[in-house]
């Protein structure tokens, strides 16, 4: 399963998973109060103003109809604020106080508006009152606009807050999500995405957590019923494949008998890779844990299996790790390298790292992108080059072994990612401590062992 969802994952790291929810959300709504503090805040300051003009319209209509009584009672203006034929009246108002009607109008010279109030009286003459907006009612549109200053900006950073803690729950609960995903894509199958976001309220997030564990679960049954059968094959194989390869050996010497024979022992090789990588698909496979001193095994291991090798112990270290294990990755970089780069190849050994590098072609950028994959080489000529189960079982040993296995292409300093390569490196780092938490338990040491 973690060849299925390696590339998604990696596709949505490369596409930008986190795209700051929280601070989008926090804008967002930050954005929609800020708007709707200002819309109100004109609503309210107008309809205060309005109210504030016609209450002063009020007042100066009542000031003219008492000013006209008294006028015509008297013959004379008997108010300060009461004028005949005011040379300042405005124009549109003196039109309509000629239609012999009373009239009031607003108008505005300076910062403050001007409030008229005119009627015509005997004689042809305009009888008119001037005043301005109350002092009190200026300070309480002052208040009022200061108040709604206030009262915006309050709102913009609450909801701003809000954005922020209802941005910051939602995206703490996806990054639990796409951390459980990516768990689950390492390979920890009892990993369930719901149970790791947690929380009361139900959301579309839950929706989503449901939906990758059911991704999961049906993708995990399909590779496990590919891996029975897999290995049901491989196992069914493996005794007619024996009694073929000691059939050909009862042959009689020749090059038909050695052609036989090497085709028998290829099959039985592949048959017993098979049932290997189905094994450690399984999850059912545990190291058994020695001591021993890594610098001096692999030295006698690759003199062992090939003396034109170069081993260079960098520095010597104690290493708890399970040797047959160990050695049966080493020896499978070794072959990889031997089949598909070009001499000389290298190892070398510093502290708990080991190295394995050859001077050929690298690595195909497949392989550095998804890892090692059954039935891939690392050639792209397959002709007679093996059937890429080599670093499959090397990648599958290595996580057994609580160890870590990349791999990377060498190429000069400075030269475009396109140039051909120079060689390609393997590395296997061995964990500091034992692997326990893979299963494995620790053996005594055997006479010899090491």
């Amino acid at each position: 399963m973690r060849g299925i969802l390696r590339n998604p994952v990696r596709r949505m790291e490369r596409a930008g998973l986190r795209t700051g929810l929280r601070w989008k959300l926090s804008a967002a709504i930050a954005l929609v109060a800020g708007l709707v503090a200002v819309v109100l805040s004109l609503v309210v300051h107008n309809a205060a103003r309005v109210s504030m003009l016609d209450n002063a319209r009020e007042l100066a209509n009542d000031r003219l109809v008492l000013a006209q009584r008294n006028y015509e009672l008297n013959r004379g203006p008997v108010f300060p604020y009461v004028k005949v034929d005011d040379p300042e009246l405005p124009d549109a108002l003196r039109e309509s106080v000629g239609r012999s009607r009373r009239a009031s109008d607003v108008s505005r010279h300076g910062e403050d508006p001007d409030i008229w109030a005119a009627v015509p009286v005997k004689g042809g003459h305009v009888l008119s009152v001037h005043m301005h907006l109350p002092d009190r009612s200026v300070d309480m549109l002052r208040d009022l606009d200061q108040a709604l200053v206030i009262g915006s900006v309050a709102v913009v950073l609450g909801g701003s807050a809000l954005g922020v803690l209802i941005g910051g729950q939602l995206s703490r609960r996806l990054r639990k999500a796409a951390a459980a995903a990516n768990r689950v894509a390492k390979g920890e199958t009892d990993v369930r995405v719901r149970e790791a976001i947690g929380g009361v309220v139900r959301d579309e997030t839950d929706d989503l957590a449901r939906a990758v564990d059911a991704m999961a679960d049906a993708l995990r049954q399909r590779l496990e019923a590919e891996r029975r059968v897999t290995a049901d094959i491989a196992h069914e194989l493996r005794t007619p494949v024996t009694g073929l390869l000691t059939a050909a050996e009862l042959l009689p010497p020749g090059r038909p008998t050695e052609l036989v024979l090497d085709r028998a022992k290829a099959m039985r090789t592949l048959v017993e890779d098979v049932l290997e990588v189905a094994r450690l698909d399984s999850a059912s496979e545990r190291a058994e844990l020695q001591d021993i001193m890594l610098g001096e095994f692999v030295a006698r291991r690759v003199a062992a299996k090939d003396p034109d090798v170069a081993v260079r112990v960098v520095h010597e270290s104690e290493v708890t790790t399970d040797p047959r294990r160990l050695e049966r990755v080493l020896f499978n970089l070794l072959a990889n390298a031997a089949r598909h780069g070009r001499p000389p190849v290298e190892v070398s050994v510093e502290g708990r790292v080991i190295r394995v590098r050859d001077h050929g072609p690298g690595f195909p950028e497949e392989l550095l992108a998804e890892g090692p994959s059954r039935f891939r080489t690392g050639s792209k000529d397959r002709a007679g080059q093996g059937h890429g189960l080599g670093l499959t079982i090397a990648a599958g040993q290595a996580r057994v072994l609580g160890a870590r296995l990349t791999f990377r292409n060498v190429r000069p300093a400075g030269t475009p990612a396109g140039t051909p390569a120079e060689g390609a490196v393997a590395v296997l780092w061995l964990p500091e401590h034992a692997p326990t938490n893979t299963g494995s338990y620790p053996v005594l040491p055997v006479s010899g062992a090491g």
